[in-house]
């Protein structure tokens, strides 16, 4: 039964993700994570509840904006077929992260604090309210036709992509592209090194 509703959601999640087109900021941001919310609450297996947020957040995140941001200065250092691998690897590295914690919180609870216009788009501020403890979470968003994707989470003032951004430097710093690469392939990605 857990498998035919994982392949439930999986068919669905688009559906949901679309009647969320042409709202605000916040308001999109609230029906992702209100979504990410029943799906963290539900009884399908760890794996199965990974799959459906991982479906869920790839229309929701812009993973290839974060990763150039991440690299900043070295993205040019990689060949196109090194940032075609890099964009991949770093989509299921932060998608992982990001996921990974999710699904570590206790009845997770989200509280929509605000949301303003800036210059390139909107941010929204959110809170993760758990039975012991509660996070602030900031989005930022940029248009994408109908929706928003977002190019940069803040979880407690902590910048998810320039702390990844600082660890793909040092890493840079003492090898090359293709040992960063083989090491990305090795934890999150396969190893055959095809993407």
């Amino acid at each position: 039964m857990n498998r035919v509703s994982t392949i439930v959601w999986v068919l669905l999640l688009p559906l949901l993700v679309a009647s969320a087109k042409a709202a605000t900021p916040l308001d999109y941001t609230r029906t992702i994570l209100e979504q990410a919310s029943t799906i963290v609450a539900g009884n399908q297996t760890h794996n199965e509840k990974l799959a459906a947020l991982s479906v869920l957040f790839d229309k929701f995140l812009d993973t290839d904006a974060m990763a150039r941001a991440a690299l900043g200065q070295h993205w040019p250092n990689f060949s196109p077929t090194q940032q075609k691998e890099f964009l991949a690897l770093f989509r299921e590295l932060l998608q992982r992260t990001y996921v990974q914690k999710l699904l570590l919180f206790d009845n997770p609870h989200f509280i929509y604090a605000s949301q303003q216009s800036t210059r390139y788009g909107a941010a929204v501020d959110t809170k993760i309210v758990t039975p012991r403890d509660q996070f602030d979470v900031a989005y930022r968003l940029i248009p994408a036709g109908d929706n928003w994707l977002v190019t940069a989470i803040r979880v407690e003032d902590v910048s998810l992509v320039a702390n990844l951004g600082s660890q793909l430097n040092d890493l840079l710093s003492r090898m090359s592209v293709d040992e960063l690469l083989t090491l990305m392939r090795r934890k999150y990605g396969n190893t055959s090194g095809e993407v």
